[in-house]
């Protein structure tokens, strides 16, 4: 092989990790229909997931992207909700294929659309709590992102007695696979629109509230893990504790409510919809459906298309 064709194959194999290495949310489905978010920096559809305009991890505890993932977008769409609604959260990479970490939290946390309604609202200082966190499995040695990394989605469950409003839903990963040096932890935080509708009382105390960035400091033990590969595992959330009035969603290694096991692709559903800010505005999941399927088709594997790149240089020299 010659010197120029070898400094290009090194050049394309450090480039390769920037394809599928991180990601975003992909699909939300709540109790049982189905909802499409964007493809980052891709040309909008309606939805309920603001669209962020890079699958690139968000780095530093003090990055302002901190807050809804990289320079997120207002989502046109609100969907309506219920105490205790059943949500998944889909991830995948950025070629489409499955979600390509398996080291780190998952994280859930609300903040109320103050004064209007969410798909107008600015989250910049937006009051956040946590319903929900999830960490190892039993033997503290495999995290429950591994299921996400397997195909499967992120359950969640809405606190019960939560007040009727609407709401910002953050669910986050962080990556920890380079927590091991200060500053190499990944966030990959993503906003969906919602509205809780019922006649519950519940509010979160200012106490257990955080804004994002603020939430979190770069040298927090959940961030910074120099023995993030030792097992078990010894691991502490970063953030707020979960608020009370959803204590139930707390993810202990063993609760069986932490995070799907599910490696099963979601059935689309054909009638599902949601309303824009004016409350008439109807967007049929179908058209969303579309252009997720053409995004989500898996690509050939990487290991495959360059394998055949690799074999065809080196016939050459």
């Amino acid at each position: 092989m010659s010197y120029c064709s070898h400094q290009f194959s090194l050049a394309i194999l450090a480039l390769l990790p920037l394809v599928s290495g991180h990601g975003y949310v992909a699909q939300v489905a709540i109790d049982g229909t189905d909802y499409y978010g964007n493809v980052p920096n891709a040309d909008p559809i309606p939805s309920i997931v603001r669209q962020i305009n890079d699958v690139a991890p968000v780095k530093g505890a003090s990055n302002p992207y901190l807050n809804c993932g990289q320079d997120a977008q207002l989502a046109s769409l609100v969907a309506n909700a219920n105490p205790s609604s059943q949500l998944q959260f889909w991830w995948k990479g950025g070629d489409g294929s499955n979600w390509p970490h398996n080291i780190g939290p998952i994280m859930t946390y609300m903040a109320q659309c103050v004064n209007t309604t969410c798909d107008q609202y600015n989250s910049t200082n937006a009051e956040w709590f946590k319903i929900e966190e999830t960490g190892l499995q039993p033997g503290n040695k495999v995290w429950y992102q591994q299921n996400i990394m397997n195909g499967g989605p992120a359950n969640v469950t809405l606190p019960p007695t939560l007040a009727p409003g609407q709401y910002l839903i953050r669910h986050e990963i962080i990556a920890l696979h380079l927590a091991n040096e200060m500053g190499g932890a990944e966030f990959y935080p993503s906003c969906t629109q919602v509205n809780i509708q019922g006649d519950q009382s519940a509010v979160a105390p200012a106490s257990d509230e955080v804004t994002f960035p603020g939430g979190y400091s770069d040298n927090d033990p959940g961030i910074y893990d120099p023995t993030i590969f030792d097992t078990p595992v010894q691991y502490t959330f970063p953030g707020p504790a979960v608020v009370p009035f959803a204590a139930a969603n707390t993810s202990s290694p063993t609760s069986s409510n932490s995070s799907s096991t599910s490696t099963s692709t979601p059935v689309p559903s054909s009638t599902a919809s949601a309303s824009g800010s004016g409350g008439g505005v109807q967007c049929q999941v179908s058209t969303a459906q579309t252009a997720f399927s053409m995004y989500a088709r898996q690509p050939r594997s990487v290991s495959r298309v360059m394998r055949r790149w690799w074999e065809s240089l080196t016939s050459l020299s």
